[in-house]
């Protein structure tokens, strides 16, 4: 994977890049806001109905938080249609010599805090770049090449807590793998891989989808 190369790394096109930071660091910092941005991305086009219905949100802040995804660029809303439409282009933010890599996927793992119990507690105790890891783990745990004990100590958790995480992160990896287009980035050697046994049905249903919540 060569996503950093000399020519990203000028200072010009650094500096072109930095707003596009901005806005993923919005997301990472309001995972409820992330978790509108990353249903839009892969479901739209959707409208703000189906938003509230679907994540379970009142009016107000459905539009809230529609208007300030609109307004960090990163959410486009139709209003030649009644309900106007809205979609999202999926984010990758990429680091080579620091290994993270942000993705729709990652996003959702992120969100899952706002309506599962375990990714909140996993959140507030080890902070979102063991999640990251967290997340890798579990991919490479439904894979087939490691075991949760593995998991547990590759990223310096409990057991116990590696295996809440795992399963508890087992949706954003399923709908990721079907609707996030850098998957691939978070899983080089293993994306083709991945399998799991009961939630393959909800990649291909919004209404399915644990509301993008676990």
């Amino acid at each position: 994977m060569d996503v950093m190369d000399k020519e990203t790394l000028e200072p010009e096109r650094l500096a072109q890049n930095a707003p596009r930071l901005e806005t993923v660091v919005q997301l990472l910092n309001r995972p409820a806001l992330t978790r509108v941005y990353v249903y839009v991305c892969y479901w739209g086009p959707v409208a703000p109905p189906e938003i509230m219905e679907t994540l379970e949100l009142s009016k107000s802040t459905t539009y809230e938080y529609i208007d300030t995804l609109v307004e960090l660029g990163l959410v486009d809303r139709d209003d030649s249609t009644r309900p106007q439409q809205l979609t999202a282009d999926p984010i990758i933010i990429a680091e080579q010599f620091v290994p993270i890599v942000i993705t729709p996927t990652v996003l959702h793992a992120l969100a899952l805090q706002e309506v599962d119990e375990d990714v909140e507690y996993f959140m507030d105790r080890y902070g979102l770049g063991k999640l990251i890891a967290a997340l890798r783990g579990a991919g490479l745990h439904f894979a087939g090449k490691t075991t949760q004990r593995m998991v547990a100590t590759d990223i310096v958790v409990r057991d116990t807590e590696a295996m809440m995480i795992i399963y508890a992160l087992e949706p954003a990896l399923a709908v990721g793998r079907e609707h996030d287009p850098f998957f691939e980035y978070l899983f080089p050697d293993v994306y083709d891989e991945i399998d799991f046994l009961e939630l393959d049905e909800i990649a291909d249903s919004p209404s399915n989808a644990s509301d993008l919540d676990g």
